[in-house]
């Protein structure tokens, strides 16, 4: 019975206790308020207020669940390491201050679980302490801090309404609104790495990969886009077309970024870059429950998807390049199934978990009457999807014979064991929630050929995520001819270079030369140093005085005698 096996059973437990309750009050259409005055003083209290609905019950259920599952495989996986307990703190801190920020209906106690988020994601991105890991939690931890400081600003803006709780202003609107909605896009877009900030989400990959499972799959990534959820009853009062194209744009650069990618976590983190961009568009064509629905089934998927790759690395000697790997599903024949489960479900293939919530989400793009840019972006993004999905199950589990000869496979029982409810969800996890969150089935009238091309792209994308692995034109677009595209394409259209050297090095420049000026200039002699150079001459004079006291005693009488006899 290790820490992690019983963390593993109590949240487990919780997590299951948790959605039950969820679906209750779904059914019932019951919320529960729970005030808790913790200080009283002077007539002045001090509550905690909570906020249980079906919608944070249930999402912390299932935080609870796949957090579960990823520590009891982390008892395996961080074995070998000798801050095995610290990391196991670490991962519970990060989970319960992201319950806090789900069950807070209140700005000051959202900003409590979100800096915990912040600040712990980054205490596990440096978790190996090297100088890659460093700049990858640098880069994580400052670019959050953006949020973090649109939400402070919109505490303080909150001020002008008399009280902090969000939940009372959603069915208001006034000319203050806005601001305070751009304020929590703001928040949302930087936890959510949606563009311009989408640079820290495979930058924090640097982290072990049962920490990338729990981050990309229900906890840091989904803050931003359950908190804009939580405020989506503001964003009928406005034009969303500006945010919608940015969620757009993301999802269509990261599915691209995704077939130029070699590194195998890097590839899960732009894939889960573009589910993020469908659920915020989805959310901004103001479809908040479907935005949420696609937030839980993707969490399934995708936490089991970085636990069969975390396997393999480890399997490879930790080598996260999918070009050194090759017929592991002989090798690894269970983990190399739940790999190809939880990648069919993110293609959204016919009656697994994905499929429920992305066909949804498309035809209800399509029956929303949007123009042909929206239309022609979500479908190649879709066929992306299924295009970098094929590509990575090709190089990863039957194309090639690179593997090196000295590895040693092993599927581990406790990480194969954890995998296993997680495949369950990833099945069966949509079509449940489906049912349950949508009591009345949800009816969308489409032409044929529309009903159709969902599939169809699905289809086009898996033949050409094939080609890419085999046919020798392809190979041309990864050559030096090509290399300006391949460059800008894989490289998240340079967004890493805007977001680090090409920020700074300006003001770097600028401060080299304020120091050459000021500190070490002028400035040094005349301000820093003239105290000192007063008191070294003062000294110096009154050394010289004392040390020929007598011959300046008979100098001065000279010269006095002389002065008064002219």
């Amino acid at each position: 019975m290790s820490l992690y096996f019983l963390g593993g059973l109590l949240l487990l437990f919780s997590g299951l206790l948790f959605c039950f309750f969820g679906f209750y009050f779904l059914s019932c259409d019951y919320v529960l308020f729970l005030d808790w005055e913790f200080l009283s003083l002077n007539s002045s209290s001090f509550m905690m207020t909570f906020l249980f609905d079906w919608m944070s019950l249930i999402f912390v259920g299932c935080v609870f669940i796949i957090s579960s599952m990823v520590i009891y495989y982390s008892e395996s996986y961080m074995s070998g390491d000798h801050d095995s307990v610290r990391f196991y703190f670490l991962v519970l801190l990060f989970v319960m201050s992201m319950m806090m920020m789900i069950i807070s209906p209140n700005l000051i106690s959202i900003l409590i679980g979100w800096d915990g988020l912040g600040l712990v994601s980054y205490c596990l991105v440096i978790f190996f302490q090297n100088f890659k890991s460093y700049s990858a939690g640098m880069l994580t931890i400052l670019t959050n801090r953006i949020g973090d400081v649109a939400i402070l600003i919109s505490i303080s803006w909150m001020l002008n309404f008399g009280s902090w709780h969000y939940i009372f202003y959603m069915g208001v609107w006034d000319y203050w609104g806005i601001f305070l909605l751009v304020l929590i896009v703001l928040a949302g877009f930087t936890s959510s790495a949606q563009i311009p900030f989408s640079s820290w989400l495979p930058a924090a990959m640097a982290a072990p990969t049962p920490v990338s499972s729990l981050v990309h799959s229900s906890t840091l990534v989904t803050a931003g886009v359950y908190l804009l959820i939580r405020f989506s009853g503001l964003f009928s009062n406005i034009n969303c077309s500006f945010m919608l194209l940015l969620s757009m744009m993301t999802m269509f650069m990261a599915g691209l970024g995704a077939s130029f990618e070699f590194d195998l976590k890097k590839i899960i983190a732009l894939s889960t870059l573009s589910q993020l961009g469908l659920m915020m568009s989805i959310l901004f064509m103001g479809f908040p429950v479907l935005s949420f629905f696609h937030l839980l089934t993707h969490a399934f998927f995708k936490a089991l998807l970085f636990l069969c790759a975390g396997l393999m690395i480890h399997c490879m000697s930790d080598s996260q390049d999918i070009r050194h790997m090759g017929v592991t599903v002989s090798q690894l024949p269970f983990t190399c199934s739940c790999f190809c489960i939880s990648n069919m479900s993110l293609c959204g293939l016919p009656f697994l978990s994905g499929f429920y919530s992305k066909d949804l989400i498309i035809e209800l793009m399509m029956a929303s009457s949007f123009n042909l840019f929206v239309f022609v972006i979500f479908f190649v993004s879709v066929g992306l999807t299924v295009s970098y999905s094929t590509r990575l199950v090709y190089y990863c589990l039957s194309f090639n014979m690179n593997s090196y000869v000295c590895q040693s496979y092993s599927e581990d029982s406790i990480m194969m064991s954890s995998m296993i409810l997680l495949t369950f969800l990833a099945i069966f996890g949509g079509g449940i929630l489906s049912w349950l969150i949508f009591k009345d089935p949800v009816l969308v009238v489409l032409p044929f050929y529309l009903k159709l091309l969902p599939l169809f792209f699905v289809f086009i994308g898996g033949w050409f995520g094939y080609e890419m692995c085999y046919l020798n034109f392809v190979s041309d677009v990864y050559s030096l001819r090509f290399y300006l595209i391949s460059f800008f394409s894989g490289s998240m259209w340079f967004m890493p270079f805007f977001s680090t050297f090409l920020m700074y090095r300006g003001t770097l420049h600028l401060s080299s030369i304020f120091y050459g000026l000021m500190d070490a200039g002028w400035g040094e002699y005349i301000v820093s140093m003239s105290p000192v150079l007063y008191s070294s001459i003062l000294s110096k004079v009154v050394t010289f005085y004392q040390m020929n006291n007598f011959s300046v005693f008979m100098g001065v009488f000279l010269f006095i005698f002389v002065v008064s006899f002219i």
